[in-house]
């Protein structure tokens, strides 16, 4: 054992030294996050307004004219989203909690009534297997109509509650107006200002991490969007209650991996051929047929793999970064994985990690390939 670590205690020192870095990255994230969010939600409405007032300003508009324009365009489409889509899916949410004891008590019926059936076709079974089973259906669906309320009511909670989203994200907008009034000013100062070494890091941060989430969230929102569209016509057509709550669930259970649209459909469809239902079960196996059929086909056209890094890494170490350090750490969680994958692909982590003691490279290493002399500039 002592040898053991006498081989790999350098190895071991370094990939100490970088996860202590992450870890101190993502905690002073997440403190700057919970004083400052304002700041980073001026940034975010800036990446989206500067795009109109720059085409503004180009075509002879005043600068501070055109951000007020694209601000108060930006400005008015949010908030028509969001009340929009809030008062819609707050009114769908309270309708079917109501409607929630009806649906325990039809499930209940039908359940007893096949098990009923099931006991005169099999003499086998006992005379109490029916008042049994039907005590045991009651406790289950009534512990899962107790779930569903709450979550259902914590949902329209959330939605409420924006009091303090909103006022950061007013104060977000204000400070996205002037910094896109002030960023020739800012770029200069970062040009003359900023050290090489900064500079060097902000790129390869800027074309190997950013570009390709950005990229990816597009796709994302495009196949969320196709997904959205595609349910909730289907659901329309077929006449089927609360269809834009629906549509909104499964577009959000979209976006997680190894979840998706199923999670919400694959309940519904077992209850639906449980009550009887089973035309719009059918229907409704369809519909998630096609969801999952189009998405198998447009996610590799769409995405074309941006990220680079499994949608299975990518979700564990969000929900880590969720445990340890919240919202913030989920919002920096992919940035920080896809930038330790591109350190690695491009030859940096294997500069920084010493190999064990007497270790000799494979063939194809970083002698191999090329060596020190032709890697990477360690100065990033």
């Amino acid at each position: 054992m002592l040898a053991f670590y006498k081989r790999y205690w350098r190895t071991a020192f370094d990939i100490a030294l970088i996860a202590l870095t992450v870890w101190l990255i993502m905690y002073i994230f997440s403190f700057l996050y919970k004083i400052a969010a304002p700041v980073f939600f001026s940034l975010l409405i800036f990446a989206c307004i500067e795009p109109l007032a720059k085409r503004l300003h180009r075509i002879g508009i005043k600068k501070a004219i055109a951000s007020a324009i694209s601000i108060l365009f930006f400005t008015l489409v949010i908030l028509g989203v969001f009340i929009g889509a809030g008062v819609l899916i707050t009114y769908e949410i309270m309708e079917f909690v109501d409607r929630l004891p009806s649906y325990q008590s039809i499930f209940t019926q039908e359940a007893t009534y096949w098990i009923a059936w099931l006991q005169s076709r099999i003499e086998l079974l006992p005379d109490s297997v029916v008042q049994q089973s039907q005590s045991v259906i009651d406790s289950i669906t009534g512990w899962g109509q107790r779930v569903v309320t709450q979550v259902l009511l914590g949902l329209v909670n959330v939605l409420s509650s924006f009091s303090t989203f909103m006022f950061n994200f007013g104060i977000g907008i204000i400070l996205a107006y002037f910094l896109s009034i002030e960023i020739d000013m800012w770029k200069k100062i970062a040009r003359e200002k900023t050290p090489n070494t900064f500079k060097k890091a902000f790129y390869f941060l800027k074309d190997n991490v950013l570009a390709g989430i950005v990229g990816y969230l597009k796709a994302q929102l495009i196949l969320v969007s196709i997904t959205f569209v595609i349910i909730l016509s289907a659901l329309l057509l077929l006449g089927v209650n609360n269809a834009f709550m629906i549509a909104a669930l499964s577009a959000v259970a979209d976006i997680l991996p190894l979840l998706g649209v199923t999670t919400v459909f694959a309940p519904w469809i077992i209850y639906l051929f449980i009550v009887g239902q089973t035309k719009l079960a059918i229907w409704l196996t369809v519909i998630l047929g096609v969801v999952l059929l189009a998405r198998q086909i447009l996610e590799p056209k769409i995405t074309g793999g941006t990220l680079g890094v499994s949608a299975y890494t990518m979700l564990v170490c969000m929900l880590v970064s969720l445990s340890l350090f919240g919202v913030a750490g989920v919002i920096l969680s992919p940035v920080i994985v896809i930038l330790i994958k591109q350190l690695h692909a491009q030859g940096y982590l294997r500069r920084w990690i010493r190999p064990p003691l007497d270790y000799d490279d494979p063939p194809g290493g970083p002698q191999g390939d090329g060596g020190s002399s032709a890697g990477p500039n360690p100065a990033v």
